[in-house]
């Protein structure tokens, strides 16, 4: 059976320097998605939409996966990647304090060899797994499609989520330095798991799409 490691081909993109801010150009990509919003008053930690989203996402990616594995022609066996998320709000600089304001997109990358016709096929299975458990609606919202942010910053953050500004600061110096604009969704991808880590052992990789200022 095939074996594919995704963390470790893709090392460049998901084991960046915790020192310093690097360029990197992010190819195209296959995930699988949610959209939502936090809800007044509530944190990523406290609100429901969020968790929920976060359980079918990889719900249904654990099914891909095992449906990849077992298949009788051609099975690979692969890694499941890190959860990720694109956050932003309406205004124009996405104010990481205003919690009630944000607006998310949580994803999981999938391999290349994952065709629409599989996703489907598990998204099917996993819905009605995760309805034996328990009545989750966000799996329903669940959709597959490609994301390409092409040139980017990023940094490795070390630490608790609240201590991120310090990190996206040191991102925008860089930026200024260098003659980059950020141009996209402030882009989260956790490596580290907040119920198991310490919270200064947290690992965060910091991700902003840049153009060339003219």
């Amino acid at each position: 059976m095939e074996k594919i490691d995704l963390k470790k081909e893709l090392k460049y993109l998901y084991s960046p320097s915790a020192k310093k801010v690097e360029i990197v150009d992010v190819p195209c990509f296959k995930f699988i998605m949610i959209d939502g919003k936090i809800e007044p008053g509530k944190t990523p930690e406290t609100s429901r939409e969020f968790q929920d989203a976060i359980d079918a996402l990889y719900g249904a990616s654990y099914t891909i996966k095992f449906m990849s594995k077992l298949r009788e022609m051609n099975p690979i066996d692969y890694t499941v990647m890190a959860l990720e998320g694109l956050w932003w709000t309406d205004s124009v600089y996405f104010d990481i304090n205003k919690k009630d304001e944000w607006k998310w997109t949580m994803m999981i990358m999938q391999p290349d060899h994952i065709t629409g016709e599989i996703y489907e096929e598990a998204l099917t299975i996993a819905l009605q797994q995760l309805k034996a458990k328990k009545d989750n609606p966000a799996i329903s919202r669940i959709r597959f499609e490609s994301f390409h942010e092409g040139i980017s910053m990023q940094i490795m953050h070390i630490g608790p989520y609240s201590e991120e500004p310090r990190t996206i600061e040191k991102m925008m110096a860089f930026a200024q330095e260098n003659g980059y604009t950020s141009c996209g969704k402030h882009h989260e991808i956790y490596l580290g798991d907040p119920r198991r880590a310490k919270p200064e052992r947290l690992k965060t990789i910091l991700r902003h799409p840049v153009e060339k200022r003219n």
